[in-house]
């Protein structure tokens, strides 16, 4: 988990983690759920929406540069995924925070 979040950035995946961690796909599915309450993928998604948050919300790096630099892909995959995950886009929620703050 912990290299994991050290590498966000990079095309990562169930498969690259199980190879890190010397074990099984299967079995780290196994492992992930019993640790995290979920599966590989779903933690892996829920970090790179964590990072962008804080990207959003600390930077003004265009929502390309952070879909980029949190291994979400591409700005249209990061409102997407946004979208769903905080149900609005990153803009409205960088938006949202800033006035909140102020």
């Amino acid at each position: 988990m912990d290299w994991a979040l050290k590498n966000l950035h990079a095309p990562i995946g169930p498969d690259a983690m199980a190879r890190r961690a010397r074990m099984s796909r299967r079995t780290l599915y196994r492992r992930f759920e019993a640790v995290a309450g979920t599966s590989p993928t779903q933690w892996l998604l829920e970090r790179r929406h964590d990072a962008a948050r804080r990207l959003l919300e600390s930077t003004e790096l265009p929502v390309e540069r952070i879909a980029e630099g949190t291994g979400i892909g591409s700005a249209a995959d990061l409102r997407s995924h946004f979208a769903e995950a905080v149900g609005m886009s990153p803009s409205a929620y960088r938006s949202a925070r800033r006035r909140t703050a102020t």
